[in-house]
């Protein structure tokens, strides 16, 4: 069984086989979209919509190109200025949008269960661009195609993620991916930044940057989520990154290949030094970016494929 899905709501539901269809079929398309020439028609004649009812840059952005690349009528809806701020329920939205008979529905949302609850009231597939602290799957699945690529594979790593883990949905949906692929994850920040249930998360957990860094072959940082903190998490930022940012004397522990990631937008000075984030030899962080469009392409064709099975005879005669 691969990947059978009707929507992408999260990690959680999805078997290893799922996740290494998405991330094989991504593979392909990281090199489609290095070509001078990178349209398909692949989805032509299907309507992508992107609602983003948070602000984003990085994955509104990719999800856009994504869908225009391979093809998609894409649109994306101002949530800001839309019947939601008016007074219409949730439920309504998806309605109207329901007749409007699209096909892949991006939906990203402040709170958590949000984008289920349209999944239930739509007749097309709904891909999570990430649900107030719950899940952001295609980050997740970007995260491993880009340690796929870097380290040779995705299972019995030793993987650290590193800060706000509490408030993070990113955090959660790698937790739960690499777990899946077999992987050993430490988590690492103070214990006001940990989320209270951190015991039924089947990691290794540490405060101190340094015991928690030692031999890992992958330091993932997270950013601080100032926008869903309600109290004083943390003392300071200075003293912050004192701490817990990840500078060169931290990250000499780690192995000598570990990479070093983040799921932007970083705040330099805080989570991460500014030359760690710029060093070609241990920062992927824009071979994240890249990885990005290229899962998101894998994965719409997918649930397309699910709901329309001539989708993948053409997608797999892509010629790379």
């Amino acid at each position: 069984m691969g990947f059978t899905q009707k929507h992408l709501l999260g990690i959680e539901p999805l078997f290893p086989v799922a996740i290494s269809e998405i991330l094989d079929l991504a593979d392909r398309y990281v090199d489609l979209n290095r070509r001078s020439d990178k349209h398909s028609d692949i989805l032509a004649g299907l309507t992508q919509i992107n609602m983003f009812f948070e602000n984003s840059t990085r994955t509104q952005a990719s999800f856009e190109l994504a869908g225009k690349r391979l093809g998609a009528d894409v649109m994306n809806m101002a949530m800001q200025a839309s019947s939601i701020k008016k007074g219409e329920t949730l439920i309504d939205t998806a309605l109207t949008l329901n007749a409007m008979h699209p096909d892949l529905l991006v939906v990203r949302h402040p709170q958590s269960g949000a984008v289920d609850l349209l999944a239930q009231k739509v007749n097309c597939s709904v891909l999570n661009a990430g649900d107030g602290r719950h899940e952001h799957p295609t980050q997740a699945l970007l995260d491993a195609l880009t340690i796929r690529r870097a380290k040779g594979r995705l299972h019995r790593l030793n993987i650290a993620i590193c800060g706000d883990v509490a408030h993070s949905r990113v955090a959660r949906s790698n937790i739960l991916l690499l777990s899946k692929m077999e992987n050993r994850i430490r988590l690492i920040g103070p214990s006001t930044l940990m989320p209270s249930s951190i015991a039924d998360f089947g990691c290794e957990v540490f405060e101190d940057m340094k015991e928690g860094l030692l031999d890992v072959d992958v330091v993932m940082m997270l950013r601080l989520q100032r926008e869903r903190m309600d109290g004083g998490f943390i003392p300071s930022e200075r003293e912050y990154y004192h701490r817990y940012g990840l500078d060169g004397e931290k990250l000499s522990v780690a192995k000598e290949d570990a990479i070093v990631m983040h799921p932007g937008p970083m705040n330099r000075g805080v989570e991460i030094d500014g030359e760690i984030a710029d060093d070609i030899t241990r920062s992927v962080i824009q071979e994240q970016v890249e990885m990005g469009v290229a899962v998101r392409m894998a994965a719409m064709i997918l649930l397309a494929r699910n709901r329309h099975n001539a989708v993948l005879d053409a997608a797999q005669k892509v010629s790379i």
